[in-house]
């Protein structure tokens, strides 16, 4: 199995490039994002409408260039972590995470036994097609899965430490919209309460040697959270940069139709 670029940069704490694909969930344009050198691609099944039969074409493509596949799931029990697993993903992002219970629950999911209580089937990609000795799968796909946690509520914060602290996690992931949704602040994702727990994280994640990130929307927003400690960082997506694509597009027409 090969090593998960995305892990590979982690441990050599270089920042992995995230970006996200859903409105348009086509194998090439995946392939696309990935030749551009991507770390990682960010699938979205919480807030967009493809399947896993879809997914799964869209993980294929990412191996193909050797950018990791991330699905942000729909929290709907065991299925729901297992079945974008074994169609491919190389990383889970879990929404909405506000208890280390719940976490432990899903990190149980996402990892085969000793770690955790995930069922053995080897058919699909992850496996290369029962192609991969079993013993090795187990243990490789344990090693070379990541597991990211998001922060967006606000009723996660006092359980910060204990979510952190969990063995098998490896990212947290701040939402800055839901998080401000849910101080009340919205939409001031720079809020003082949302730097609160921009700087909570940073510490706890490097006091357990775990890693963070979030979205940014600036050079100069990306470079302070990098300052910060940040490591696992997201920008763009189709449906933004297709939208701002086609306005410039119009904006010639309306030049030449005078």
């Amino acid at each position: 199995m090969k090593k998960n670029r995305v892990l590979e940069k982690l441990r050599a704490d270089e920042v992995v490039s995230v970006t996200n694909v859903g409105a348009v969930p086509m194998p090439w344009l995946v392939e696309l994002v990935g030749h551009i050198g991507f770390d990682c691609i960010w699938f979205d099944m919480e807030h967009r409408c493809f399947s896993l039969p879809d997914l799964l074409s869209m993980t294929v493509a990412c191996r193909g260039t050797g950018m990791e596949a991330m699905a942000r799931i729909v929290k709907d029990g065991y299925p729901s972590v297992m079945k974008p697993l074994e169609s491919g993903a190389t990383g889970v992002m879990i929404p909405h995470c506000k208890t280390a219970e719940e976490v432990k629950r899903y990190l149980d999911w996402a990892k085969f036994p000793p770690q955790g209580k995930r069922g053995f089937d080897n058919a699909g990609p992850d496996a290369k097609y029962l192609m991969t000795d079993i013993s090795t799968y187990v243990r490789e796909i344990n090693e070379e899965t990541f597991f990211v946690v998001q922060i967006e509520d606000k009723e996660a914060i006092d359980h910060l430490e204990e979510i952190i602290a969990l063995d098998g996690l490896d990212v947290i992931f701040i939402g800055p919209a839901d998080l401000s949704m849910s101080f009340g602040v919205f939409p001031q994702t720079g809020h003082p309460l949302i730097m609160e727990v921009v700087d909570k994280v940073a510490a706890l994640t490097a006091k357990y040697g775990k890693w963070w990130g979030m979205p940014f929307g600036t050079v100069e927003q990306g470079r302070k959270l990098v300052e910060k400690g940040a490591r696992f960082l997201s920008h763009g997506s189709d449906i933004r940069i297709l939208g701002k694509g086609y306005q410039e597009v119009k904006e010639l027409f309306s030049k030449v139709i005078l």
